[in-house]
């Protein structure tokens, strides 16, 4: 018996520093690799997909693979089912966390965990941004805005070796909504 699961594909490196693609292009390379109900949500990069391939890394990079040959630059691809960001959202990862006009919350998807070696909670040496606490899927983050810009540079400092794409905390709740929308 297999097993359909919807994923959500957050994706790194799409329509930034002049990286532009359309979200119907990109559904395209998403339908092409065979997956089923391929819709995205905003200009960001996020895709949702159903598919019965039980190998996430495989998927994953096969997925990856296939944008990079299409549009001629690594796009790192952060699966997560629904379910697991419906955890995530549901643990309330920032409920201690005092929102003010100078305060933004980010989840950031990881490739892998954290370095074993940066003690969380942590707080960047400039005093820009907060890791609360992490999960070996995900980290999250309090970013401390300076003259109302977010200036943070690297989140987790040079250790960290994985692939990293972020979205806002009320952007993530958006994101799970369109893909349980289904």
């Amino acid at each position: 018996m297999t097993t359909t699961t919807t994923y959500i594909a957050f994706l790194r490196a799409i329509n930034v520093g002049g990286r532009t693609v359309r979200m119907e292009r990109l559904r395209e390379l998403f339908t092409e690799l065979g997956l089923d109900g391929v819709r995205s949500y905003i200009q960001s990069g996020n895709v949702f997909f159903t598919t019965d391939e039980p190998d996430r890394a495989a998927l994953t990079a096969r997925i990856e693979q296939h944008l990079e040959q299409s549009l001629g630059y690594p796009v790192p691809v952060l699966l997560r089912t629904v379910d697991e960001v419906a955890e995530l959202l549901a643990a309330e990862p920032f409920r201690s966390v005092e929102v003010t006009p100078d305060v933004r919350l980010v989840v950031a998807f990881l490739s892998e965990p954290l370095p074993a070696d940066l003690a969380v909670p942590y707080t960047s040496p400039k005093g820009d941004h907060e890791v609360i606490g992490a999960d070996p899927g995900a980290a999250y983050v309090v970013i401390h805005l300076r003259n109302g810009k977010w200036v943070t540079g690297e989140l987790f400092g040079k250790a960290y070796r994985g692939s990293v794409t972020s979205r806002f905390l009320h952007t993530t709740e958006k994101i799970l909504a369109a893909a349980r929308k289904g």
